[in-house]
């Protein structure tokens, strides 16, 4: 008979979510979307901030149409909204996921002529159909738009997406027009073709449904959304040891950093295995009671060295916020504001 685990001590990282800029950016996204209705795109664990936290707060925003792109996360999409408003942007590869679609409730986005035969074999249902308009991903070809099997679907939403929304260039156009001509040949109850940057573009982009996703977690893809949207995700990592260097001590894996005076730094709890990656190393920084203090030396795996010279009263146990408003981090890091949310690992706490 196993022992009794003791429950685990609360982690020495942790990931702050501003539920009230949540709710605002869905409403501000909402709002700029006009007539259209706003849906959420909340896969990948609604881009690493966790569904259970995320989507009740924008399902009181009134949010009431979710994208996920595996099956497991529709799964646990319907814990918290009802399975109908579900859409599964992958779609069924095989019999067994048209089968569970038609199980759960949920919609499956059909993406080719062989998804489209698979869901009417299946029995069929309401569905959602994916267009490729240029982005040449997933989507029905144009060429394959009139095919009768198509015709026979009870459709939802057809939709395409996007390629170079966050740019000014030919290509957004070019997708328009041809999603103009789907939306004048195939029959659904609502067409779509909005990402978070694409609502910026205006509102004869916007059709009947858009759906945002890195602009409702405090992505701003574009420059029109920069007096918009506000940060959402505030990760925070506590001092695990404060050390004392002399003059010519050197910080951490392969001595990047040399104390060129005798100073006082911090070891915190995050690094690389927490999304936190080496191209911080030597030009992060942390924020403590207001101040900015710089990361020293290489990030490691587990840990992060930072200067603590600034800040006296801080010590072990205490909580240092991560400097990681997307747009100004990504600039930073040189990692786009998809990959600085999506990275942050399960060691982040995200019951705050």
């Amino acid at each position: 008979m196993m022992p009794d685990i003791p429950l685990p001590h609360p982690a020495a990282l942790r990931l702050r979510l501003d539920r009230a800029a949540l709710a605002a950016n869905w409403a501000a996204l909402d709002a700029l979307s006009g007539a259209a209705r706003t849906g959420a795109a909340i896969k990948a664990d609604c881009y690493g901030l966790g569904v259970a936290a995320v989507v009740p707060v924008l399902a009181a925003a009134g949010c009431r149409d979710w994208f996920v792109a595996h099956w497991q996360e529709a799964a646990e999409a319907v814990r918290f909204v009802p399975a109908e408003q579900v859409s599964v942007l992958h779609g069924p590869i095989n019999d067994a996921e048209a089968a569970y679609a038609r199980v759960l409730g949920v919609r499956p986005v059909l993406n080719s002529l062989a998804q489209v035969r698979r869901w009417l074999a299946a029995g069929g249902g309401p569905c959602d159909l994916m267009v490729d308009t240029g982005i040449n991903r997933l989507g029905l070809p144009l060429t394959d738009v009139g095919a009768p099997e198509v015709g026979q679907l009870e459709l939802v939403t057809c939709m395409s997406h996007l390629a170079s929304a966050d740019e000014d260039c030919a290509q957004n156009a070019v997708q328009l027009a041809r999603f103009r001509d789907v939306a004048g040949s195939v029959a659904a109850q609502r067409y779509s073709l909005c990402n978070s940057a694409g609502i910026a573009l205006g509102s004869e982009y916007h059709f009947d449904l858009t759906r945002p996703g890195l602009a409702l977690y405090g992505g701003v893809p574009r420059g029109e959304l920069a007096g918009l949207i506000t940060q959402v995700a505030h990760p925070e990592a506590a001092v695990i040891q404060v050390r004392a260097l002399s003059a010519g001590d050197s910080v951490g894996y392969n001595a990047t950093f040399t104390a060129p005076a005798a100073m006082r730094v911090g070891v915190i709890s995050v690094g690389y295995a927490d999304g936190y990656l080496r191209c911080w190393s030597g030009r992060g920084h942390v924020l403590w009671q207001g101040q900015r203090l710089p990361v020293l030396g290489r990030v490691s795996m587990d840990m992060t060295i930072v200067d603590l010279s600034a800040a006296e009263n801080c010590g072990e146990g205490d909580w240092l916020g991560l400097e990681y408003a997307l747009p100004e981090a990504s600039a930073t890091s040189g990692l786009s504001q998809y990959e600085l949310l999506t990275l942050m690992g399960r060691r982040y706490s995200r019951n705050i």
